[in-house]
């Protein structure tokens, strides 16, 4: 989506230093995403955070969690806004909670962009872009490609900005065709 420069993937809001998937103390899974705020707001990544989970369920672990960290008062003040804004439309208790950014922790190479690994042909063609997995992890290209494929952004943004990304021409279509609802030859999706 646009203003979105990078996300990666990682543990955060606990006190065990060094944390893993198998030695996650008590951290939770999170999402971290560099923006640029001329293009998209604090305001609308929380907008889009509220949209993509159930904040009234309660998670079975702190690992699970629903959580936004805030870096700063203004970020506070917003997600605790946010929290009022959806308790009235949902008319029931929000559990998501909102906590002091104290760190992040980047997860393991194969946790990053889990969209983008499940096809193997997209993958491939950055792989061979990004040999280093820092740099590959880091890419703005990559992380709007994962969302692409997760079913976030918009079919005219893709069209402005693909041919920035590297892809070959068959993928470059391919990848219109699966935002577009069409696959590579044109036809309808069945789904």
């Amino acid at each position: 989506m646009p203003g979105v420069i990078r996300t990666r993937v990682g543990y955060a809001g606990g006190t065990t230093k060094f944390p893993s998937y198998r030695n996650l103390g008590n951290h939770t899974e999170a999402l971290e995403i560099d923006y640029d705020p001329v293009v998209i707001s604090f305001r609308q990544l929380l907008d889009i955070f509220w949209g993509s989970h159930i904040p009234t369920a309660r998670s079975w672990s702190s690992q699970y969690k629903a959580a936004v960290f805030y870096h700063n008062e203004e970020q506070k003040k917003l997600a605790l806004e946010s929290i009022e804004k959806e308790t009235e439309k949902r008319k029931a208790a929000i559990l998501t909670e909102i906590l002091p950014f104290r760190g992040f922790y980047l997860a393991e190479d194969y946790h990053q962009k889990y969209r983008l690994r499940q096809d193997m042909e997209f993958f491939g063609e950055f792989e061979h872009i990004y040999p280093s997995m820092r740099n590959f992890i880091s890419s703005t290209a990559v992380a709007r490609m994962n969302g692409y494929l997760g079913g976030y952004g918009k079919l005219d943004d893709l069209r402005l900005e693909v041919d920035s990304y590297g892809l070959s021409e068959k993928a470059k279509k391919r990848l219109i065709g699966i935002v577009s609802g069409t696959n590579a030859n044109g036809a309808t999706c069945p789904l």
